[in-house]
């Protein structure tokens, strides 16, 4: 005879597998979220309970309109890319640079501003090869600039329901829960977003000379040689056989070593000085861009499998790209011989990054993971093209291209604001500003709808309709109910102390899961929570969209954070050592002005 009470332990296990299986990354986020809704939904069609989630409740998360209005933002904001707006809305400001201080001022302002009206993930995309090429000028490290970046577009994201998806879909899910309460205002986060910034901001700028490590980046022309792999054959027919490493000059390459010698029998011997090297031979060098592209010009070294001679463009049409391989890559777990880049992308992969790592074996079977930065030689529209299908975080070219459609960058930029001003004037609802945003982005062929439709982070997306459908499962099973029992135990009559309870579970939930499926999880529990405590609703909703927002840990909590991990050169501990302060800061600032502004005794 099973319990009573059965689909609510049903629920938490299938929470904390959930949780367990992201931790430890065993697939795809929104794979996990969705097994685990399907897992729900197959028991209660099997068994009829009603305390499980019916196939309909299930579905009911991917009709939010929380989820809808951050579809339409990445449509909106696809205008200015595509325009160059968000590089005219901060180049004029950025080119005054003169130093690492007056660059970070310069950039952390407006990132956070733009960041508060605008989604922040696409607005880091958007500014990547900005802030890139910015480091290049300065003859600075991209690593103290990079994470910045990032930190400060998760502050100004923050300060107002705009900001975020997650924010959005907190707003819907209070509206949801109970109508009498009304809408949030278009500010109202901006009680703890503001202080926050301006707060996170200052510790940026002062901290980052002393807790930020000067890393070189994945690819860059100053790298450290030990950082990227890149493999060339030996032409059967060319000068070089027969010679030994010495005397083909392949020690004498400025930021530039043979490691290993793949012979053709399939054999890895450790390069030396005096070793011979023959027709076939494989030689895997690690080192730094500009000594790749010297590299090429070798005579008798050739692409392994004559990949580049391959693509589908005249060689004097191609150009070297850096991409840093998005989460949403389907190539994710493949080698690159089975990612089939000519066939796929019409290019071809001439060397790979990966953080601080130096890639053992050959380049053909190294693996894909996000935040892996390729070199491609590729057509120059690859550029164009993915960056519709985000399949690659494009960083640079090494030769630029120009940005299409820029003399309509002052529409897309018109058009941003107009949407930011009607909707923070309530004069429409958000969702209403966003759709007409998008159409006339479209409409003013700001963007075209295929590259509106291609901008949407279907991965994104999945995450938070399954997330809200798990909320609603926690609700409904009164798996909820129990966590904020307990949670109200640790805390005992304090509502400080719970508001700091519900604020530390958002927090690992958001480092562990990612922050939009973290508030959806977590929203059920806190709405437990408030009524038998006396606490007003709105203080934990706005907690949970502070807490949700404050992943500064690791790189996998929040989009951007992945963005700048490989292109930064950034190792774990870096996240750990500069944003645990600023989680601290961020932590301490909601807990004192949310006390002030709702009343909340200790």
């Amino acid at each position: 005879m099973m319990p009573a009470d059965w689909p609510m332990w049903l629920t938490l296990a299938v929470a904390m597998g959930l949780l367990l299986s992201l931790a430890f990354r065993v697939a795809a986020t929104d794979l996990l979220v969705l097994s685990s809704l399907a897992i729900l939904v197959l028991v209660q069609d099997l068994t009829g309970n009603p305390d499980l989630p019916t196939p309909l409740d299930a579905a009911a998360g991917f009709g939010n309109k929380g989820l809808v209005t951050i579809a339409l933002l990445f449509a909106v904001v696809t205008g200015l890319e595509m325009t160059g707006g968000t590089e005219l809305a901060t180049g004029w400001l950025l080119s005054g640079a003169k130093n690492l201080r007056s660059a970070q001022l310069r950039m952390l302002l407006p990132v956070a501003a733009l960041s508060g009206f605008l989604n922040n993930t696409p607005v880091v995309a958007a500014l990547l090869p900005v802030v890139h090429d910015l480091a290049k000028r300065l003859q600075i490290s991209p690593s103290r600039l990079l994470l910045p970046l990032s930190y400060a577009a998760i502050l100004g994201g923050m300060c107002t329901l705009m900001g975020t998806s997650t924010n959005l879909l907190v707003r819907d899910l209070y509206i949801g829960k109970n109508q009498e309460l009304g809408d949030l205002a278009f500010f109202t986060p901006a009680v703890v977003g503001i202080p926050a910034t301006l707060l996170g901001l200052c510790y940026i700028i002062f901290a980052s000379k002393w807790l930020l490590p000067e890393r070189k980046p994945a690819v860059s022309a100053s790298d450290d040689p030990q950082k990227y792999t890149v493999e060339m054959q030996v032409d059967p027919t060319g000068p070089l056989v027969g010679k030994t490493i010495q005397q083909a000059g392949l020690r004498a390459l400025a930021g530039l070593y043979v490691a290993e010698i793949q012979r053709a029998d399939g054999r890895i011997e450790a390069a030396k000085p005096d070793q011979r090297i023959y027709g076939e031979d494989i030689m895997i060098l690690v080192g730094a861009l500009d000594s790749v592209v010297d590299l090429r010009k070798i005579r008798g070294l050739i692409t392994p499998d004559e990949q580049t001679r391959k693509l589908e463009v005249p060689a004097w049409r191609r150009t070297l790209v850096e991409a840093v391989v998005s989460p949403r890559c389907s190539l994710i777990g493949k080698t690159i011989r089975e990612g089939k880049f000519r066939s796929n992308y019409n290019a071809a992969v001439v060397a790979v990054a990966r953080g601080g790592d130096r890639l053992e074996g050959k380049l053909g079977d190294v693996r894909i993971r996000p935040g892996d930065v390729l070199l491609l030689e590729a057509s120059p529209s690859f550029l164009h093209r993915q960056r519709g299908l985000s399949d690659f975080y494009l960083v640079s070219t090494v030769e630029r291209g120009e940005v299409r459609r820029h003399e309509r960058a002052g529409i897309a930029i018109a058009i941003t604001l107009a949407m930011v001003i009607f909707a923070a004037l309530n004069i429409v609802s958000i969702l209403t500003a966003a759709l007409v945003a998008c159409v006339a982005m479209v409409g003013f062929r700001c963007c075209t709808t295929t590259e509106a439709r291609r901008s949407l982070d279907w991965s994104v997306l999945i995450v938070i309709g399954a997330a809200i459908g798990m909320g609603n499962a926690m609700t409904k099973s009164g798996a909820a109910n129990a966590i904020a029992d307990g949670l109200m135990q640790l805390a005992g009559a304090s509502p400080i102390a719970a508001l700091a309870a519900v604020y530390v579970a958002t927090v690992i939930c958001t480092e562990l899961v990612t922050n939009s499926a973290a508030a959806a999880i977590m929203f059920p529990i806190a709405w437990a929570a408030a009524g038998p405590l006396g606490m007003p609703p709105e203080s934990l909703v706005v907690c949970i969209m502070v807490a949700a927002s404050a992943s500064f840990l690791t790189p996998f909590g929040y989009q951007t954070n992945t963005m700048v991990y490989g292109v930064g050169g950034y190792q774990l501990r870096d996240y750990i050592v500069f944003g645990l302060p600023l989680s601290l800061i961020v932590f301490a600032t909601a807990m004192v002005m949310l006390s002030w502004r709702y009343e909340l005794a200790f």
